[in-house]
């Protein structure tokens, strides 16, 4: 999807010295590309100072925005290769495996939830916690497809790959979360006192 008329007069007005023209191009995207830096980094302070450095370095670089794919596109494609470099940088990956095998087993809790609520809310950190773990290539189009709701086509967009790679990354990202999130959910439900 190309840009609309009204980004293209936006980015007309910005390039001729508006900075509210900026503010009017970003405001619709900023809380959702939040959400999307937020489950990438999995932490809010980082996720902040990743989209502020992705919205300066939009604002230096949209004179080479050429409008071929929807600005949205172009936005959250140097958003999310801001917070995959940040990654790389700050946090590097260690396995639960790797964890498990220097700490031993993990604990389990004795304390019962108290409710369905709670059920749920505790699933669904699991389920962060799992995507969090995956590697970047299938983190980045599990949260973008499945959390985001962007079709293949975005996605491709976004992190510059084909729409084949987009759904075998799908594929391959859905098999290591199913891997990983299984064995938990038995854990959890042997513990949980609905069972």
């Amino acid at each position: 999807m190309a840009v609309s008329q009204n980004e293209q007069e936006l980015i007309r007005s910005i390039l001729a010295g508006s900075s509210e023209a900026f503010e009017q191009l970003i405001s619709p995207y900023g809380d959702r590309l939040f959400n999307t830096l937020v489950h990438i980094l999995r932490n809010a302070e980082a996720a902040e100072d990743v989209l502020q450095d992705a919205l300066i370095q939009a604002y230096v670089k949209l004179e080479t925005y050429q409008g071929r794919s929807s600005f949205y596109t172009w936005l959250y494609r140097i958003a999310v290769n801001l917070a995959f470099s940040h990654r790389r940088r700050e946090h590097p990956m260690i396995s639960m495996d790797s964890q498990k095998s220097a700490l031993g087993e993990e604990p389990v809790s004795t304390v019962d939830p108290v409710d369905a609520a709670s059920l749920r809310a505790e699933r669904a950190e699991l389920l962060h916690a799992a995507i969090g773990e995956l590697p970047d290539e299938f983190r980045a189009v599990i949260i973008l497809r499945e959390i985001e709701g962007c079709d293949y086509k975005t996605i491709g967009d976004i992190l510059d790959i084909s729409q084949g790679t987009v759904r075998s990354r799908i594929h391959r990202g859905r098999l290591q979360l199913r891997e990983k999130l299984i064995p938990l959910f038995k854990l959890f439900k042997q513990n949980s006192p609905m069972s």
